[in-house]
């Protein structure tokens, strides 16, 4: 959830359910191909429920809530978070209730469920057999964030990597995993991956909000509070970096596509040429809503020659997505679930 942690110390008193289900445990009843030409949108949801509802690629299929259609209406659990593959296997972290629901990315039936040893768990990442999951811990501490590492084999944690900072979204590239720091702290934090410790940190300064890697390099957003907002380009060979400012503030949802970089700021889009020096300050859509979410689009994504935009008007209702081209024209607005927050491309 986008929220900061000490709001979130409230609202996050859940019971934990105590178990950990094998891939073994329940078998796949295979539905071929249900879900392959299309996307998934994580909605959010509530601290009682998130939901994915599943959008074919020509925009005219919708599936609401397609976890529980598939599985008998068990629940995926509160605040969906994100999403991530590992070959035909999709993992689904349920923040709120501190478990990843693992199914099937084709058909969506469920294979299995991580219950223990999570805390708050917020994003994950891949490698080489195991999945390394920030983990959000209390949300009162900003040194308390740990990173679990799952054997996929066995859908067990092997092992918790103190990241005395705070963990959000993570990346992994050649051998090493690099997480964002968000709210207040200066850092991008990397981890290695054949150690499973703590490297030297990488001082881009503070609210670092999202990033992506091209060509050796990682993108990084900050916007730091009441000044515009930076775009820092970091040579990872080295960890050497260079800064461009943007002439705007609250920039967010960096995302590269093709050689360009996009980038929203309150609920407009902008995109630059990834050789660029210099950023865009003109718009190339702006997109009318009633959100009281943040003021900003909630969700956002490049893939497909498309711009999808998440729209949340308030957590206890529905939300849209709208998808448009990418010279900026509306091509269709479709009704999802609460809290539209992230897309995944099959």
């Amino acid at each position: 959830m986008k929220i900061n942690k000490l709001f979130l110390t409230a609202l996050l008193s859940l019971p934990l359910f105590f178990s950990c289900t094998n891939d073994e445990d329940v078998p796949v009843a295979p539905i071929p191909g249900a879900y392959e030409n299309g996307f998934f949108v994580i909605n959010e949801g509530t601290q009682a429920k998130g939901t994915v509802s599943f959008v074919s690629n020509d925009l005219n299929t919708v599936q609401q809530d397609i976890y529980g259609d598939v599985n008998a209406n068990d629940a995926l659990g509160g605040y969906v978070q994100s999403m991530f593959f590992d070959g035909e296997k999709a993992y689904i972290i349920s923040g709120g209730s501190n478990r990843i629901t693992i199914v099937n990315r084709k058909n969506f039936k469920v294979i299995g469920k991580i219950t223990t040893g999570l805390t708050n768990p917020r994003y994950g990442a891949v490698v080489n057999g195991k999945a390394y999951i920030t983990n959000a811990n209390s949300y009162t501490s900003a040194t308390d964030d740990f990173v679990a590492v799952v054997n996929l084999t066995t859908n067990a944690i092997e092992s918790n990597i103190p990241l005395n900072g705070t963990g959000d979204k993570i990346i992994f590239e050649n051998g090493k995993l690099y997480i964002i720091e968000p709210y207040n702290s200066s850092s991008i934090l990397v981890v290695n991956t054949v150690t499973n410790v703590l490297e030297t940190p990488i001082n881009i300064g503070d609210s670092a909000n999202s990033m992506e890697i091209n060509n050796g390099s990682l993108f990084v957003v900050r916007n730091p509070f009441g000044v515009n907002s930076e775009l820092v380009k970091v040579k990872l060979s080295d960890k050497t970096f260079t800064t461009i400012p943007f002439s705007l503030q609250n920039v967010r949802n960096l995302d590269i596509y093709e050689n360009k970089i996009y980038y929203t700021a309150g609920k407009s889009a902008y995109v630059m040429d990834i050789l660029a020096t210099t950023t865009s300050a003109t718009p190339l859509l702006t997109y009318t809503s009633t959100s009281n979410v943040y003021g900003e689009m909630y969700g956002f994504s490049v893939n497909k020659n498309r711009l999808f935009i998440g729209d949340s008007p308030a957590f206890d209702a529905n939300g849209k997505i709208y998808a448009y081209s990418l010279t900026g024209t509306l091509q269709k607005s479709i009704d999802v679930g609460v809290g539209p927050n992230s897309f995944n491309f099959n």
